[in-house]
């Protein structure tokens, strides 16, 4: 079967065609991390808006890790398939990516592209992790050896952030115009995130107060909310979209039918007209944030960790077991809901049912260790938030802390009940094994990882119901596993 590319496009079904020619559309956004998630959403969307309103708002895509990515879309001509699996699967090829770089390869390439007058906008999705920061502070580890070889003028940069500073300097020298660095991670606040990483590095900087004084001018951070669940594509799904498509493709990504994106409507040199195609642009998107970080990746996180302890493998698998969907239920309702400010207009309750539905879908296939990754990174924004929130309250979050408390028995021990393995996929990981390799009990287990001050802070490691809701949860998953603790 021939592979897809620019040459297939005659030859697909008009349905399944990309809704824009993509030879005629001009990059003019930069993407950080274009992974399946990138693919299934902001591409998405841009491609829509670009039909509905034209504009040369086409993506280059930089990969920051492997060469993976682009040895799939390369040789497509950045052309991939949509799976998108509900009640019923469609399937649509999607031609917004008109370029792709390598950054570990490519920097200079991408140091112009930063610079150049024709980039307007930059978004990234390189998760939590990406950032290189302390979650529990926001702020820039400058003793990562990455970030230190970066500031010292290693080239090509290595982290992210290096990258941006690299560019926008290239940029500043070139008097090529204002720029949006435009965040679509998983984090609170995620613009004032990344405009105080991009500061911290620069006062690290022989030349940053005036680079500093340059992107106050010149450079907007606006925070965004995303939300579509896009597990990892299987050779079942390949399979299917070259069925349907008549051609191979080697970068097929999966999704659900839901999708939602909420971005702060400031630009310093234009956008997509994202609103055309169902992008909510606003002047706060805290409430989304919030909403969408403690009710749904908050409920993720715990319902993966139980559920890849009790030994299911996808997320539909875990919620079928009336304890695990118990507690994302009671977790939404008792321990969520009460710390959130609700936009007007916003049904909050209809929303819980709604994920709950999500979750239950079984055609996604989403696996619970590839949610429980990077926990040190998820922690603070998905469960600790709200714990604190609801401890200054009065109140004892027992299901929050019992998703802490389930992360806790997946690190400790990287095993399922049953004595599988799981893989502790974590950028703290060694620390993480050294932390807990002496813990005989529960107790021993907690107070090793309430040590970790980069994630729990310095004030929650010191609530003693926070200590005990979280102590008490891990040692019935410790004597009854998943099915004690989770026992209403």
């Amino acid at each position: 079967m021939a592979r897809l590319g620019l040459a297939a496009l005659p030859h697909l079904p008009e349905q399944v065609r990309p809704l824009v020619d993509p030879r005629a559309l001009r990059v003019g956004v930069v993407h950080l991390g274009i992974g399946a998630f990138h693919r299934a959403h902001q591409a998405v969307f841009t491609e829509e808006a670009v039909a509905a309103a034209g504009g040369g708002w086409g993506i280059c895509g930089v990969t920051q890790r492997s060469r993976g990515v682009i040895d799939q879309l390369r040789p497509q001509d950045g052309l991939y398939s949509v799976l998108v699996r509900g009640e019923e699967t469609s399937l649509r090829v999607t031609g917004a990516v008109r370029d792709l770089l390598f950054a570990a390869e490519e920097g200079e390439r991408l140091q112009s592209l930063l610079a150049a007058p024709t980039t307007r906008l930059v978004t990234l999705t390189v998760t939590e992790k990406g950032y290189r920061h302390d979650p529990a502070t926001g702020r820039l580890r400058r003793s990562d050896p990455d970030v230190a070889a970066d500031i010292a003028g290693g080239a090509p940069p290595r982290t992210v952030v290096g990258q941006l500073v690299r560019g926008l300097q290239a940029r500043r020298a070139a008097d090529a115009g204002p720029i949006t660095l435009l965040s679509c991670d998983n984090l609170p606040s995620n613009g004032a995130v990344l405009r105080g990483l991009v500061l911290d590095f620069c006062a690290a900087l022989a030349d940053g107060d005036a680079l500093a004084a340059w992107i106050a001018e010149s450079v907007s951070f606006p925070s965004s909310m995303v939300d579509r669940i896009v597990p990892a594509t299987t050779d079942a799904d390949r399979a299917e979209a070259a069925r349907l498509l008549g051609f191979t493709d080697h970068g097929t990504v999966v999704t659900e039918p839901f999708r939602q994106w909420v971005v702060e409507d400031r630009f310093a040199a234009g956008r997509p007209a994202w609103e055309r195609a169902g992008v909510v642009l606003t002047a706060d998107v805290a409430p989304y944030e919030a909403m969408k970080l403690r009710l749904l990746n908050g409920s993720h996180s715990t319902l993966a960790y139980l559920g890849a302890l009790a030994g299911y493998a996808h997320v539909a698998d875990a919620m079928a077991d009336p304890g695990i969907a118990g507690v994302v239920a009671h977790l939404m309702a008792d321990d969520v809901e009460p710390t959130l400010t609700v936009p007007d207009g916003f049904d909050v309750a209809a929303y819980q049912a709604e994920l709950i539905e999500r979750f239950h879908n079984p055609a996604l296939r989403h696996r619970t260790v590839q949610i429980a990754m990077d926990g040190t990174q998820k922690l603070p924004q998905r469960l600790l938030g709200t714990i604190a929130d609801r401890l200054a309250a009065g109140a004892e979050p027992r299901y929050a802390c019992l998703g802490v408390a389930a992360w806790m028995r997946y690190v400790w021990t990287a095993q399922a009940e049953d004595g599988s393995p799981l893989p502790v996929d974590d950028p703290l990981a060694d620390r993480l094994r050294r932390l807990t390799a002496g813990a005989a009990t529960a107790r021993e287990a907690v107070d090793a990882l309430l040590t970790l001050e980069e994630v729990f802070g310095a004030e929650l490691p010191g609530n003693g119901t926070f200590r005990e809701l979280v102590t008490d949860s891990l040692e019935a998953l410790t004597k009854g596993g998943v099915a004690a603790a989770t026992r209403i």
